[in-house]
């Protein structure tokens, strides 16, 4: 995660998107807009089949609301709005005709849902009720704006959306989306901490906010999930009102969680080394690619011997690509694969046809083997576990070496703007220390952690007894 990369994160970061024909940013002419490319298209599909595949798989169901959401829907909360009322793009005109109601380009979805859910949901045997889409969401971003980061179109926002009967329910639902979360993230080998926001920096219009934060090589903070309970801000507001069990009539309570394309960033980030990207073997568009080493006169016979390769490997499942590119010596087309991240690349030439065998390089430890042509399957089937399991273990190693606990203010500030990573702080949990504290270490409160028991310490700020450490960072 934190290896040399050859040059600055940010320089990196831009360049393997565009060199790796992932993502287009900065040619097209609107600020904080990006183009999929076809390669990182099928990255963003294979992200997006785990994300549905363990949100199926726990009850949720797949919607599709409308782009638009009218002023008077979007403003009936009035804390939601507040939080949103300067990052809304609003739809003005049709035509040449001014509208009656302006349109807002969904920032998020809460309050267009519970509108509807309030003439759908009447009774506690619909209930709990879990919807979820994934789309793109428009916010106006004024801060610099980086490529799946700092986005104004957000083209893979998933966002789910739950509906209880009382507040156990709504709960308990938080916590089966942070266990979802983990195992998303999981799967996908990115590190995190989960943090409980201060009240400052929770969602607007809900009762608490939960996230996930990872690290990216700069040392920055990057939030990539978040959960919040909405407690009953909306049903009460939109009059979701719901007959109980029990036969008494009350507000439904809800949950949103949302997780965009910085789990995608993420995995670039985390990943990635100054070769290029490092894919996961389950989301690599293409797994293996066969590299053929031909000359005039072994051409027909190695070409031969890399076509049963081939049909070997794709017929038991994999997503394997030959590359028979003339144009290219061997040497240039393994640096291209590399670069894409692919995680096997088989070689074959006149030695390995005469042998019975294949050379095989791994791209997350660099290493080459020669496998049997009879042991190729059951050598990659064991590969492509291991891959995934190097890949996590050793981005979580480099993550925990990156978490500090500290006493003193100043040594915080240091670490944050030296070494930089996450700092956790005693803190008695108060708003007053808490703002204070991130403006004597200059950085952002990411919140403090789960179910934590803290004892023996005192709050760094005001010296009283600390129930919570409080996570610092610079954050994106």
């Amino acid at each position: 995660m934190y290896r040399d990369l050859g040059r600055g994160f940010s320089e990196w970061f831009d360049y393997v998107l565009e060199v790796a024909e992932v993502y287009d940013y900065g040619r097209y002419p609107a600020k904080g807009m990006g183009v999929w490319l076809p390669y990182g298209f099928k990255i963003r599909e294979y992200v997006i089949n785990i994300i549905k595949k363990f949100l199926d798989s726990t009850g949720h169901e797949e919607i599709l609301l409308p782009l638009l959401i009218p002023e008077n829907i979007l403003s009936k909360e009035s804390e939601h709005i507040r939080g949103f009322e300067d990052q809304v793009f609003w739809v003005t005109h049709g035509g040449l005709e001014p509208l009656d109601i302006k349109l807002a380009l969904r920032p998020t979805s809460e309050t267009a849902l519970t509108y509807l859910e309030s003439f759908w949901i009447k009774s506690y045997r619909q209930l709990p009720k879990k919807f979820y889409q994934i789309v793109s969401v428009f916010r106006y971003e004024t801060r610099a704006t980086r490529a799946m980061i700092r986005v104004r179109e957000v083209s893979t926002f998933k966002e789910a959306h739950t509906l209880h009967e009382d507040f156990n329910d709504c709960e308990r639902q938080v916590l089966e989306a942070v266990d979802i979360y983990s195992k998303i993230f999981d799967s996908l080998g990115i590190p995190y901490v989960i943090s409980k926001r201060p009240e400052w920096d929770k969602f607007a219009g809900a009762i608490y906010t939960i996230a996930f934060d990872t690290l990216l090589p700069d040392g920055r903070v990057l939030q990539i999930g978040t959960v919040h309970n909405l407690g009953q801000n909306f049903t009460k507001v939109f009059e979701v009102r719901i007959q109980k069990s029990d036969g008494s009539i009350d507000y439904g309570w809800q949950t949103s969680y949302g997780i965009s394309e910085r789990i995608i960033a993420s995995v670039i980030a985390v990943h990635g080394d100054r070769r290029g990207l490092v894919l996961p073997f389950h989301i690599a568009p293409t797994q293996i690619v066969i590299i053929p080493l031909i000359t005039a006169e072994t051409r027909d016979t190695v070409l031969k011997y890399s076509r049963k390769v081939f049909e070997l490997l794709s017929s038991s499942g994999y997503r394997v690509y030959e590359d028979l590119r003339d144009e290219l010596r061997p040497g240039e087309k393994f640096y291209y694969w590399e670069f894409k991240g692919v995680p096997l690349r088989v070689e074959v030439g006149v030695r390995e046809v005469e042998g019975g065998y294949v050379t095989v390089f791994r791209r997350d430890t660099l290493e080459r083997s020669k496998v049997g042509l009879n042991d190729l399957v059951s050598y990659v089937e064991r590969i492509s576990r291991e891959y995934n399991e190097n890949l996590s273990r050793r981005a979580w190693q480099a993550f925990k070496s990156r978490i500090i606990r500290l006493v003193d203010i100043s040594k915080a500030k240091e670490y944050l703007n030296t070494v930089k990573g996450i700092v956790e702080m005693p803190w008695c949990g108060s708003q007053e220390c808490g703002l204070k504290l991130t403006e004597l270490v200059d950085g952002d409160a990411l919140g403090t952690p789960l179910n934590e028991v803290v004892s023996g310490y005192n709050c760094v700020v005001c010296g009283s007894k600390a129930n919570t450490f409080i996570r610092l960072a610079k954050k994106y």
